[in-house]
């Protein structure tokens, strides 16, 4: 089979060329012909069990499931037909017997795909009695939970957890079906990258939703609340309300953040570029004592999966704090101090496209005088339900500029959102403290896209330096392979736990898959590309906050770096 053969075929009486060896339903959705699913995800195996996306075939007896059917030339195809709808609404019926009747906890901008589909279709959910008795909720850290009612045993969660290489989630038997659970394995934990929550179609695994309190504390009148997104978020939370992927909304952004009621709001992106300062200082100081490879820590789900899954490693993760994390601690110290606020009255609120940093701003280690750098994170579709809740349009909104002195950022700060960023931030100013000199042409390509495993060695100053740059868990554990046979293979490696970096994060907007995620990243690497500014180095509000402020070895310390050490499991069951 040519995999790039061009063949036609026609569906609903439409001609449509496609490429041989695709799916009908690939080829729909490509061709935006509504074909409803629940199981099917681009990212995981075909598995054709919700029976949903059935089509009907000419010349071809009964029913066929469109995810699981290639395409054949001038194969024709109806999608829908009074029989195609009785068995979708059957099959959808059927599904509700694995799951509530009544889902009062319903949360609009959340992304629940059953329940749209349920309403689309206008299908009784009671029809079937539910086969389900027993319906635990799980808590996976203050990350993610679990409500097992909601579960209609699609396996999408244990697949993408066993692509993850992770495991937790697993299928049980019980009386005559099957279910999934998490592991009793206490060799097994959850590194809360929030993965099974993108890739569930029915609600069932959520972010643990901090809105609420939020709102609350934007009420009281006594605290000044301080919003912070993160640089993937201005390229993604647009789809959430109706614009094309990848739309930048920056401006629009801060406008709705504002609207909601924020004191201030800054850009995650220049926490980002006082964390390539300082990870670029330890990949030099580890490249001169020959201790690399220096890996980055700015994903929280990597740096969880290597205290629990490989503490022998922890020696090598950049002591550098994440972004946010820099940011607000700046925000309670630096910009506290300039304001005259007391730090106690201030809340920092994150926007993060990630389920795992709602874990990061819980580590004690990070505190600073007693206090949580960060407060809450909200995820990308939890801002979006705040928009929705309160009739914030961002397609109407009147744009607005970021506040300063924390809004000011470099495109390098900005490309962090996408795989590959954070190294090639790093490598731009490691350039600039090694040599002296800057760089005359500032992209790293060879690091950039959305392969799994990226590879490259770059010259800097006669010094070859060997980076490895990985997005997904499964393929760290490739590159943790490699370097276990040769620990000196690499000088730097960069890990991001979800595909395509902070692009495709647990707390993104759904649906996601490789295309998006591409557009997403593209995006960002154009803004970066217009900015003038584009080294971190050269912001002139990290000069002046270094000059100002982050003047001693202790102070640095104390705001911009951290320490690591083993962890037992921490998901209770």
């Amino acid at each position: 089979m040519n995999k790039n053969k061009k063949i036609q075929i026609i569906i609903d009486n439409k001609k449509i060329d496609c490429i041989e060896g695709q799916t009908i339903l690939e080829v729909a959705m490509e061709n935006k012909i509504d074909i409803p699913g629940l199981c099917f995800h681009s990212d995981l195996d075909i598995k054709s069990n919700c029976r949903l996306c059935m089509v009907e075939i000419k010349d071809r007896k009964g029913l066929h499931a469109s995810c699981s059917t290639k395409i054949e030339p001038e194969m024709e195809i109806i999608t829908d037909s009074p029989k195609i709808k009785r068995a979708r609404e059957i099959n959808l019926e059927l599904v509700f017997a694995q799951h509530p009747k009544e889902d009062k906890n319903y949360t609009p901008g959340l992304n629940y795909h059953l329940l749209e589909l349920a309403k689309k279709y206008n299908i009784r959910t009671d029809r079937f009695s539910n086969r389900k008795t027993t319906c635990p909720i799980y808590k996976f850290g203050p990350s993610v939970v679990f409500d097992s009612s909601k579960c209609i045993d699609c396996r999408n969660c244990v697949d993408v957890c066993e692509k993850q290489g992770i495991g937790f989630l697993e299928i049980e038997k019980k009386d005559h079906f099957f279910q999934v659970v998490p592991s009793k394995d206490e060799n097994k934990d959850c590194i809360y990258c929030g993965q099974c929550v993108v890739h569930c179609p029915t609600g069932a695994l959520m972010a643990i939703e901090d809105f609420g309190e939020v709102e609350k504390a934007i009420q009281d009148k006594n605290k000044i609340v301080v919003f912070q997104f993160a640089p993937s978020i201005r390229t993604s939370i647009g789809e959430e309300l109706g614009m094309p992927y990848g739309s930048i909304v920056t401006e629009k952004l801060i406008a709705g953040i504002k609207k909601l009621g924020a004191d201030k709001v800054f850009d995650t992106s220049t926490g980002a570029d006082f964390t390539t300062m300082e990870e670029a200082g330890e990949l030099i100081k580890k490249i001169e004592e020959g201790t690399t490879p220096c890996i980055t820590s700015c994903c929280p789900s990597w740096v969880k999966f290597v205290e629990f899954y490989h503490p022998e490693l922890i020696h090598n993760l950049a002591t550098t704090r994440s972004p946010q994390i820099i940011l607000g601690g700046l925000i309670k110290t630096y910009w506290a101090e300039k304001e005259n606020i007391d730090p106690k009255n201030i809340i920092v609120v994150s926007i993060m496209p990630c389920v795992a940093k709602k874990y990061e701003i819980e580590r004690k280690e990070l505190e600073i005088d007693n206090l949580k750098p960060v407060d809450y994170v909200l995820t990308t579709r939890e801002l979006t339900h705040l928009f929705i809740k309160h009739k914030i349009d961002l397609k109407k909104i009147e744009p607005q500029k970021i506040d300063n002195p924390l809004g000011t950022h470099s495109g390098a700060g900005v490309i962090y959102g996408a795989s590959g960023g954070v190294v090639e931030s790093a490598l731009r100013t490691a350039y600039k403290k090694i040599t002296k000199t800057e760089l005359t042409k500032l992209e790293f390509k060879q690091v950039r896209g959305m392969e799994g495993i990226k590879k490259a060695t770059i010259e800097i100053n006669g010094k070859s330096i060997k980076i490895a740059v990985v997005n997904g868990m499964g393929n760290a554990k490739k590159i943790l392979k490699e370097i276990e046979k040769n620990p000196k293979l690499y000088d730097a490696i960069e890990v991001m736990a979800c595909d395509g970096g902070c692009i495709g994060g647990g707390g993104q907007p759904m649906p996601t898959d490789s295309k998006i995620r591409k557009q997403r990243a593209e995006s960002l690497y154009q803004i970066d590309n217009e900015k003038e500014i584009r080294l971190a180095h050269k912001n002139p509000i990290i000069k002046k906050v270094y000059q100002d402020f982050l003047n001693s070895k202790e102070k640095i310390h104390l705001i911009c770096h951290t320490k690591y050490s083993p962890k037992k499991r921490e998901t209770k069951i």
